[in-house]
């Protein structure tokens, strides 16, 4: 399971376009490692990493196994109105900011 830590401005004008840095700390395995009884510990990477803000996709990032275990993504988008950022990733749960 994921833990994004999100960091966006406490206050935003109509039409200005703010940065959002995400911090997505993950428990990364590569499925190579193995446990104390020799067993293969099962593939567990971050695929991607989708934003949307009030409902509307705004930033996706495909990722791939050379990507770092706690990727920190930054991108911009307008703000268009008062709303909920939301943050999906295949290979955890969705975590929510507002």
């Amino acid at each position: 399971m994921a833990r994004v830590v999100v960091n966006v401005p406490a206050e935003a004008k109509k039409g200005e376009v703010i940065e959002i840095r995400t911090l997505a700390g993950h428990p990364m395995e590569t499925g190579f490692r193995r446990t104390q009884l020799g067993e293969l510990v099962p593939r567990d990477i971050i695929r991607s990493l989708v934003c949307s803000y009030n409902g509307v996709e705004v930033f996706r990032a495909e990722l791939h196994p050379a990507m770092a275990a706690n990727p920190l993504l930054t991108f911009t988008t307008v703000a268009t109105e008062s709303g909920t950022l939301e943050f999906r990733s295949p290979s955890a749960r969705a975590a929510t900011s507002s």
